[in-house]
């Protein structure tokens, strides 16, 4: 079969097209015939060389781990599933995933039966980042209706899956990104809307019950200054540094709090539910083969996307 390996770290030049051994599942496995993979900003921080205790695979090692599929085999203590089945999901984390490949021996665990409103592509767009925009806002923040949240980074990946679900539990969102992005963020349910370039948000938003921050840095420091007291911030690239956590503790009240996110199949099947209710979109800003996942990487790389990139591997 054929599948990208990273043979040593570096640019996106490491990203190697090539021909492998086809994957045998292990008896808690389905062997996936994979249609399309996700393509996360983590891909490509790993391949650089990021690593820390969890996220520092072994060389070779085949990137990925969001995809849609079918199963084309199923281990011996698999029952769950059957050959033919469509299936979704993030797998494997923090294991690579191994999803940028014509075929993934998955944990069946991970994944969950394909939303039938959704293609393999859009599928495929929706796992890792729509885990992360739900456990964000409604585990580690607990967002409620009524209140109001700031979303950093609004229309990207994880940003753009953030505004639908606070919208849909009736929060009220406001939402940082580029002028481009106004009107695609109101038709998502953004409420409130400041071009980030153009305007500091400090200075038109406060008292904001929970902020999502899909940035890091600055902004998260500056996210300090827009919660109310007693707010939860929820940021996502790094760990916050020890002075953002007592600043906005002793200023604020606040809480600021990072995680990792993980497979959580109960939770995917939610999202599935909310797809195919049509309360949870994907946008698929760009689609490439897999034998040009470098050009995916770069673009996803730029900071600039709208929505989720993917891998084209299947006919679909």
């Amino acid at each position: 079969m054929n599948a990208i390996r990273v043979h040593e770290y570096g640019g996106p030049a490491a990203l190697s097209y090539e021909e492998v051994p086809r994957p045998e599942p292990d008896d808690d496995e389905v062997l996936v015939r994979v249609e399309a993979a996700g393509v996360n900003p983590i891909d490509w921080m790993v391949r650089e060389g990021y690593a820390d205790d969890a996220l520092d695979p072994a060389l070779p090692y085949v990137p990925g781990w969001d995809l849609s599929g079918v199963v084309a085999q199923t281990g011996d203590g698999v029952s769950a599933f059957e050959p033919g089945d469509e299936v979704f999901g993030l797998v494997g984390m923090p294991d690579p995933g191994e999803t940028y490949a014509e075929y993934a021996a998955v944990p069946a665990t991970d994944v969950v039966e394909k939303p039938e409103s959704l293609g393999h592509h859009a599928a495929a767009a929706v796992p890792m980042a729509a885990l992360t925009a739900r456990r964000a806002l409604f585990e580690e923040a607990d967002l409620g209706g009524g209140e109001r949240v700031l979303v950093h980074a609004a229309a990207g990946g994880v940003g753009h899956f953030a505004v639908q679900l606070a919208d849909h539990v009736d929060a009220e969102v406001v939402g940082t990104a580029s002028a481009s992005n106004a009107s695609f963020l109101a038709d998502l349910g953004v409420d409130d809307f400041v071009d980030y370039r153009n305007r500091e948000f400090e200075a038109v938003v406060d008292d904001v019950d929970v902020v999502l921050d899909c940035v890091g840095g600055e902004t998260l420091a500056r996210s300090v200054d827009v919660v109310a007291e007693g707010g939860r911030i929820v940021t996502l690239p790094e760990s916050p540094t020890d002075a953002v956590v007592e600043r906005a503790r002793t200023e604020r009240m606040a809480t600021v709090d990072w995680f990792s996110v993980e497979p959580d199949a109960a939770a995917l099947a939610e999202l599935r539910e909310l797809a195919d209710g049509g309360v949870v979109r994907p946008t698929v800003n760009g689609v490439w083969p897999l034998s040009e996942a470098a050009a995916a990487h770069e673009e996803s790389a730029s900071g600039h996307v709208r929505g989720k990139l993917v891998l084209s591997v299947g006919e679909t």
